[in-house]
Order: structure tokens, then C-alpha cells, then sequence
């Protein structure tokens, strides 16, 4: 039996993108863990390049929603949302069943999904929802150790004497930390995110993506993320819709809804609508680039074996397209 999969990104966040309709029964949950950690490691030893993670696709059950989105780690721990994977599989569904605007089920919630004007030539762009959101301690996991019931612009001593960190669900956990230059580009994001994945901080014992945040200007901010179950990451949608919520609600002038900010990161940019409803619940846009890079097919087997010799891709173009896109940007 022979696997498809698209190796698609957004914002050089990249996954392998796999369709389990394609197989008479699907593959099971450890072979779909198998095939993210033997797929996904770098330096040569996964699937040419490796990836972020692998964004399984499926049918939904619910009446309400196109597909369902599941997204399994690098290391083969499976992840609540993924924002800039999410752009991708809505791509690939609405591409499949002709139309533009749609849910998909993920998780915790059906997300509404939309096409969008395209960023650049051949650089194709989706709207995505990122929500619930949630400030609450149990909701994120966190134990904290002075028994607060959240996080919000507080110094966490076990981390850090000087830096101010804020923790919110976007479902998955965040803590986020508005740094200047220097410290966005230093060592203590790699420190203090590799000690809060490494299962055993009593604060997160699950683990927790951790963010820097430069406010470049007005409604304009960098963003930098150690990414639970993957590192270092080119981008993280969640982490920047996180990131923007708390632009908005701690870095504004007055809490000012409903504004496109501009996010940019290691692998490019996206821009964010932070949005509260009647109920006051806040939920995220994010638009950013859906790309699809190659067309990758081989065995099963050989891909659960760690086989890779027979894989045999084609290239879409649109990598170069992205990459002078990115290249053409304004740098702050």
C-alpha cells in the first residue's frame, strides 16, 4: 500500500500533510505516531527535509463541519490546535469539495476557515479561527506554585527574576513574555523552554510553548517560539494568536479590538484580529499563507520502517514564490 502526502507550511511552520480517506482503513494511532517520529526528524535522518509535525486529515462526524484536523508532533505527542497547520488543511479541504468558507473540527471546537486574497503571486492565503481561549489554570495545565488561579504579566521566579510572563490556552497552552531585542534573540527562550518540556517542572508538567514578543509598533510585533513537542519553530499560529491577544490587552493604550495587527517571525509574517464577542470571550483571526511545497508518495511499510529510498516527490513551485514573497517584505 502506497501513502500521499503534501509537504505544505505556513509561515515556514511545516508539516506533512496526510489524508487518511486514501487508505481502505485508516491508519491506527501508533502507526500515525510511527510515521510523524520517523517522518519529521531533521539533519537528514526523516523524509528529505523532515517537518514540524504531520496534520491528519479525516472526515468528520460532525454535521456542522467539512473535515477534521488532528496534529501529531515531531516527536510524536499529539498537539490540541495547530493555527498554521490549520491554514493548510482548510486549503486542502476547500480544494477538494470546491468551496471557500467551511468549518473543520478539531479537537475542542469547529473553527470557522475562509480564503482569502492571495498574499503574493502563487503564495495562496486562508483566515482561520483560533479559540477557545482560556486563562484558567487547570485549563492550561499549570500548577502554579503560589496557587495562582492565572498568569497574567507576572514574574514566575523558577523562570526568571526580571521577565514578565502571561499563560492563556488558545486551546493548546502558551506562556508569553514581551522582551526587548536582545533578550528575544538570546539564549533564555531555548533555556526556559527546553526546562518546561522537559517533564518534570512542576509548574507545567505537561509541557508548554513558550513565546518572546518584540513590539516592533503600532499594532506590529515579533514573535519567537519554543514549540511544545517540536523546539524551535519558523512560526507558530497559536503562539502568535496568543501573542496578539496579549499585545492587545496589555501593550495597547485602551483595549482596542477588531484591528489587524502584523506578526512577524523567523519564517515570515501573518496578520492577527484579536476579536471579543457578547459573551466577552475572545477568539483570534489568523490569515496567513497556505502553501503546498512537494507531492511526496511511497510504502507504508517503508515509511513505518523508516525507509525513505523509495519516496519519490514532485514539486509544486510555490516554495519560490513564498521565498521571494518573504524576501520582499519591509524589515523593522
Amino acid at each position: 500500500m502506497v501513502v500521499k502526502m503534501i509537504k505544505v507550511h505556513g509561515s515556514g511552520n511545516d508539516f506533512y500533510l496526510l489524508d487518511q480517506t486514501q487508505f481502505p482503513e485508516p491508519l491506527t494511532d501508533a502507526e500515525l505516531k510511527q510515521l510523524a517520529i520517523n517522518s519529521c526528524k531533521r539533519d537528514g535522518a526523516g523524509l528529505f527535509e523532515g517537518a514540524d509535525g504531520v496534520l491528519v486529515v479525516d472526515k468528520s462526524a460532525h454535521p456542522g463541519a467539512l473535515g477534521r484536523m488532528r496534529v501529531i508532533n515531531a516527536d510524536g505527542t499529539e498537539a490540541s490546535m495547530c493555527g498554521n497547520g490549520l491554514r493548510t488543511v482548510a486549503r486542502y479541504l476547500g480544494t477538494q469539495n470546491s468551496t471557500d468558507a467551511f468549518r473543520v473540527q478539531t479537537m475542542y471546537a469547529d473553527l470557522k476557515v475562509q480564503a482569502v486574497p492571495d498574499f503574493a503571486t502563487h503564495v495562496p492565503a486562508f483566515s482561520v479561527e483560533i479559540s477557545p481561549v482560556s486563562f484558567d489554570a487547570q485549563t492550561l495545565g499549570m500548577h502554579a506554585n503560589h496557587d495562582a488561579a492565572t498568569i497574567i504579566n507576572e514574574t514566575i521566579p523558577a523562570l526568571s527574576d526580571t521577565l514578565k510572563f502571561s499563560a492563556v490556552a488558545v486551546p493548546n497552552p502558551h506562556l508569553i513574555a514581551f522582551v526587548d531585542h536582545e533578550t528575544l534573540m538570546g539564549p533564555e527562550l531555548g533555556r526556559i523552554g527546553q526546562w518546561m518540556n522537559d517533564g518534570k517542572n512542576e509548574i507545567f508538567p505537561d509541557g508548554v510553548n513558550v513565546s518572546f514578543v518584540e513590539v516592533l509598533g503600532q499594532n506590529s510585533i515579533f514573535v519567537r517560539t519554543f514549540e511544545r513537542g517540536v523546539g524551535f519553530t519558523n512560526a507558530c499560529g497559536t503562539a502568535m494568536s496568543a501573542s496578539s491577544l496579549m499585545y492587545v490587552l496589555l501593550h495597547q493604550d485602551s483595549t482596542d479590538f477588531n484591528q489587524e495587527i502584523h506578526v512577524t517571525n523567523p519564517g515570515g509574517m501573518v496578520k492577527t484580529v484579536v476579536h471579543q464577542g457578547a459573551d466577552e470571550e475572545y477568539w483570534m483571526e489568523l490569515i496567513g499563507n497556505a502553501t503546498f511545497v512537494k507531492i511526496v508518495t511511497l510504502p507504508v511499510a517503508e515509511a513505518l520502517a523508516a525507509d525513505f529510498s523509495q519516496a519519490s516527490v514532485t514539486v509544486t513551485g510555490e516554495q519560490t514564490a513564498y521565498e521571494d514573497f518573504v524576501a520582499a517584505l519591509p524589515t523593522a
